[in-house]
């Protein structure tokens, strides 16, 4: 089978241009695509995402991309990272949505609520910002991070997940929450990587190694 390598999968709901130039700084390539032919034979795959829970859902499953990703991932365990929503499409449910998610991660996307906090500092909701990530560990994704790595974040809502052995760094807003993930072949960033200059730069260069591409 002849492979196409990267593949960042362009459904109209991320800043797929943003990664490729990312991966590019780091001397790496891809390919922006949603022909599912292209995306069958991806060695690896990257699914950002912008928007609303639900409306990503319909448009990966209208495009015919989301049965492609279910087999890539799950029966042939492809390479697979998720940015932002492209990270809590990977789990059962969301706060934000009806539809269910992939379910390849057990757990729920929640909103943050600090309606109850008795502080005076208010924590604004979207989370937005530059915010410090601590790795589970820094053997995959977060090899060669200093200890003070920060990525930058947009989000309103995070992913509670139910099985703490796929939690792989955590960040702090009002409490601390899951912001990246990994299962087997199966990857995740709350945060934006590609807007994350030299600590997103570190980020894709792990990628591209644990991934071969």
């Amino acid at each position: 089978m002849m492979h196409n390598g990267l593949v960042i999968v362009d459904y109209g709901m991320g800043n797929t241009s943003s990664i490729l130039n990312m991966i590019r700084k780091v001397g790496g390539n891809a390919t922006i695509s949603n022909d599912l032919l292209v995306l069958k034979n991806a060695k690896a795959l990257i699914l950002p995402g912008v928007g609303a829970f639900d409306n990503a859902i319909v448009k990966l499953q209208s495009l015919g991309i989301w049965e492609v990703l279910n087999q890539k991932v799950m029966n042939e365990k492809t390479p697979f990272l998720g940015v932002c929503l492209g990270m809590q499409l990977l789990f059962e449910s969301s706060d934000e949505g009806e539809l269910n998610g992939f379910g390849w991660l057990n757990g729920r996307v929640r909103r943050f609520d600090f309606s109850l906090k008795t502080s005076t500092k208010i924590l604004k909701v979207p989370h937005m910002g530059w915010n410090l990530v601590k790795p589970v560990n820094y053997d995959t994704l977060y090899s060669s991070l200093e200890k003070e790595a920060r990525f930058y974040f947009v989000h309103t809502y995070y992913a509670d997940c139910a099985d703490a052995s796929d939690v792989l760094a955590t960040a702090k807003h009002g409490h601390e929450f899951v912001c990246s993930i990994n299962k087997g072949n199966i990857w995740g960033a709350q945060f934006h990587p590609e807007k994350s200059h030299r600590f997103g730069m570190i980020f894709f260069e792990n990628f591209l190694r644990l991934t071969q591409c």
